[in-house]
C-alpha cells in the first residue's frame, strides 16, 4: 500500500468535499450543487461505495485527489500534502522507507502474517484453546480456518523467536505490536490467550486481539494490539473483510459488541456484523461503514452502558448522515448465547429493529418516574442534548414535540429550556472554491456527455455491444472513452469479473463514473427501454462525430487541388452514408 492508498482508506470523500459542497444523502449516494457551474438543481453526485464523485453540470469526475486538484489549484502532490494532513498519514515514514529508514508497512504485514500463521499452527496443538472454540463456543472447524483463530503459547518468547527465525528483525516485530518490555527482557505481548486476527476490509491482518482462556480474576479477559503504522481501534471495524458483500446485498449493517458475537453471527448466516474492537463507537467507524450503507443497527445491551453508547452514537450518526438503530436483545443474553439457544431467534431479532432516539425515549421513560417534577426535568436534561446533536431540523421538531407530551408540558416552556441550554451549533461554513476551472464549451460538454452515457449503457449492459460495430474509438473525443471502445471490442464478453479488472486498470476511475452514472441514469430501466437510450445516443455520436469531420473537411477543401477535392468529397459522401444508415435504423 502506498501513501495515496492509504490517504484514501483512511479518509472519506463525503466527508472531504462536505467542506466545500453542501451534501444531502440520496440512497447510496449524496448529493449536492455543482461548485463548478452556476446551477439550481443538484447534480453534483458523490458515491462514499466507489469513493468517487461527479458533477453531471459539467461532466467532471474523479476521486478525492482530482477534486481537491480542481477545486484547490494544486498539484497531485500539492492534493496528496493536503489530504495527508487531514487524514492523519505521515508522508514521511513512505519517504523513509524508499531510503532505508521508518517503518516499512509492506514488511510489517509480512511479519503480522506469520504471526497469524504460527498462532494457527499453536492452535491446532493446544487442547484449552481446542475446547473452548468447539465446545464452549460451538465454532465449527471451517469457521475457526475461516477467521483464523489461533493460540499464543505461555511460554515467553515463542513468537519472537518464530519470527526471528523467519528472518524478521527485532524492530519489525515490536513495530508490528507483537512484543513488549518485562522484567526478563523483550518478549511476546501476547501469552496463553485465544488469538483473533484483526483484518482490514481487503483481509490482510493489521492486529490482533487475545481472549484470556483461564479464570484469572487479576487479568483482562481481552488485549488488543497497540496502535501501530497499521492498526488504529478507532478506525477498525473488525469483520468488515467478510460482511462487506452482505452488507451491500441487504444494505443494512449490525454493529456487535464483540469480536466472538461476530464470528457466531456470521457462522449462523446473519453475515452483514462487525463489531468495533476494543474502543466505542467513532466517527471514522461510522463513515467507513456508510460507504456499504447508511442504514446502521446497534446490537447493545439496554444497560447503562449500553444507554450511554446509544447517547454518544446519535450525535455522530446525525454528522455522518447515517440511519442510527438499536436490536434490542433479550434481557440476559447477547448475540451469541441468543445464536446457541436458537440461531433463527437472532435473525428475527436482527430484523426488529427500533429507530435510536425512539429507543432512548423509551428507555428513559422506564427507568424515569416523568409523573415528578425531578423527573420531567431529568427527562430533558438527558435527551434534549441529544436531540439538539441533530441534523435535520423537521426530525428536531418531532422529538421536541415528543418529550413535551411524554412529561406532559407545553411546547413553549420546552422551547424555553432548549433555548436556555445552548444553541444548536451552526452548520460549517463551506470553503470557498480557490480554483473555479473555466467553463467548459457547450459543444464539447455536450459531446462528453454523449459519449459517457452511451459508453455506460455498453458497459453495464452486455446485450447492447453489438452497438460497437458502427461506433469507433476515433468517434469519441477523450482517451478513457476510446481506451474503454478498444477494450470491449477486444473483449466482447468483459463483465467486469475480478479476473478481468486487468484489462481496465489503465481506466479504473472512469469506469467507475461510468457505473455511478447508471445508477442514477439508468437503473430500474427495462431492457427495451435501455436499447431504445442506446440507440438514441449512437446516433447522436455519429451525428456529432460527422459534423466534426465535415467541419475538417472544409478547412481541407480551402486549400486542396482538384484530386485532394475529389477525395474529400468521396469522404463526405461516405459520412453522409453512414448517417442514413443509422438514421433509419433508430
Amino acid at each position: 500500500m502506498d501513501a495515496k492508498d492509504e490517504v484514501k482508506q483512511r479518509i472519506s470523500i463525503e466527508d472531504v468535499i462536505s467542506e466545500y459542497v453542501q451534501l444531502k444523502r440520496a440512497g447510496r449516494n449524496y448529493k449536492g450543487l455543482s461548485p463548478f457551474t452556476a446551477e439550481k438543481t443538484p447534480s453534483f453526485v458523490v458515491s462514499p461505495d466507489k469513493q468517487i464523485w461527479h458533477d453531471f453540470s459539467s461532466s467532471r469526475g474523479g476521486d478525492v485527489f482530482s477534486f481537491v486538484m480542481e477545486v484547490e489549484g494544486l498539484d497531485f502532490k500539492g492534493a496528496l500534502e493536503l489530504l495527508a494532513r487531514k487524514a492523519g498519514v505521515d508522508l514521511e515514514q513512505y519517504r523513509g522507507a524508499k531510503q532505508g529508514g521508518g517503518p516499512n508497512k509492506k514488511r510489517l504485514h509480512e511479519v503480522l502474517e506469520a504471526a497469524a500463521h504460527f498462532y494457527q499452527v499453536q492452535f491446532s496443538k493446544n487442547s484449552t484453546a481446542l475446547d473452548y472454540v468447539f465446545k464452549k463456543r460451538q465454532f465449527t472447524k471451517q469457521t475457526a480456518l475461516d477467521w483464523r483463530l489461533g493460540y499464543a503459547p505461555n511460554n515467553g518468547t515463542a513468537l519472537l523467536d518464530y519470527l526471528k527465525a523467519k528472518q524478521f528483525t527485532t524492530t519489525e516485530i515490536k513495530q508490528a505490536g507483537l512484543t513488549a518490555e518485562r522484567r526478563g527482557g523483550l518478549g511476546d505481548m501476547f501469552r496463553g490467550r485465544l488469538m483473533i486476527p484483526l483484518q482490514d476490509p481487503q483481509g490482510a491482518v493489521i492486529g490482533f486481539t487475545a481472549r484470556i482462556l483461564t479464570d484469572d480474576k487479576n487479568a483482562p479477559k481481552y488485549i488488543n494490539t497497540p496502535a501501530t503504522p497499521l492498526y488504529d481501534k478507532s478506525r477498525h471495524v473488525y469483520g468488515l473483510h467478510h460482511a462487506k458483500e452482505s452488507i451491500r446485498k441487504s444494505n443494512f449493517v449490525v454493529i456487535a459488541e464483540g469480536n466472538l458475537d461476530v464470528i457466531a453471527s456470521h457462522q449462523a448466516g446473519v453475515k452483514q456484523v462487525v463489531a468495533t474492537a476494543g474502543t466505542a463507537l467513532t466517527e471514522p467507524h461510522l463513515k467507513a461503514l456508510s460507504r456499504f450503507t447508511g442504514d446502521i443497527r446497534l446490537s447493545f445491551d439496554a444497560d447503562r452502558a449500553g444507554i450511554a453508547a446509544t447517547e454518544r452514537a446519535v450525535p455522530i450518526a446525525s454528522k455522518v448522515k447515517v440511519n442510527l438503530s438499536i436490536i434490542s436483545i433479550p434481557a440476559g443474553k447477547d448475540p451469541d448465547e441468543l445464536i446457541k439457544q436458537n440461531p433463527d431467534l437472532w435473525t428475527a431479532v436482527v430484523g426488529q429493529n427500533q429507530y435510536a432516539l425512539d429507543w432512548l425515549l423509551e428507555r428513559y421513560q422506564s427507568e424515569l418516574d416523568v409523573t415528578t417534577a425531578e423527573g420531567k426535568r431529568r427527562f430533558s436534561d438527558v435527551l434534549l442534548p441529544v436531540v439538539r446533536a441533530l441534523d435535520d431540523e423537521v426530525e428536531k421538531d418531532h422529538y421536541l414535540n415528543r418529550i413535551a407530551e411524554i412529561i406532559g408540558v407545553s411546547r413553549q416552556a420546552l422551547d424555553q429550556k432548549f433555548a436556555r441550554s445552548g444553541t444548536a451549533q451552526e452548520a460549517p461554513r463551506q470553503k470557498r472554491i480557490k480554483n473555479m476551472p473555466a467553463p467548459t464549451d457547450k459543444q464539447v460538454l455536450e459531446q462528453h456527455r454523449l459519449q459517457d452515457r452511451f459508453l455506460t449503457l455498453i458497459l453495464l449492459q452486455p446485450t447492447l455491444r453489438d452497438r460497437l460495430q458502427v461506433v469507433t474509438a476515433d468517434m469519441v473525443t477523450t482517451e478513457p472513452a476510446s481506451k474503454l471502445i478498444t477494450i470491449l471490442q477486444e473483449n466482447p464478453a468483459f463483465s467486469g469479473q475480478p479476473d478481468e479488472l486487468a484489462k481496465v486498470q489503465s481506466i479504473a476511475e472512469y469506469v467507475k463514473i461510468l457505473s455511478l452514472l447508471y445508477e442514477e441514469l439508468y437503473q430500474g430501466l427495462d431492457t427495451t427501454e435501455l436499447g431504445y437510450e442506446a440507440d438514441r445516443l449512437q446516433l447522436r455520436l455519429i451525428e456529432q462525430y460527422v459534423k466534426r469531420q465535415k467541419q475538417h473537411l472544409v478547412e481541407q477543401l480551402q486549400d486542396a487541388d482538384s484530386a485532394t477535392t475529389e477525395t474529400l468529397l468521396a469522404k463526405a459522401n461516405e459520412l453522409d452514408a453512414l448517417l442514413r444508415i443509422n438514421r433509419r435504423s433508430v
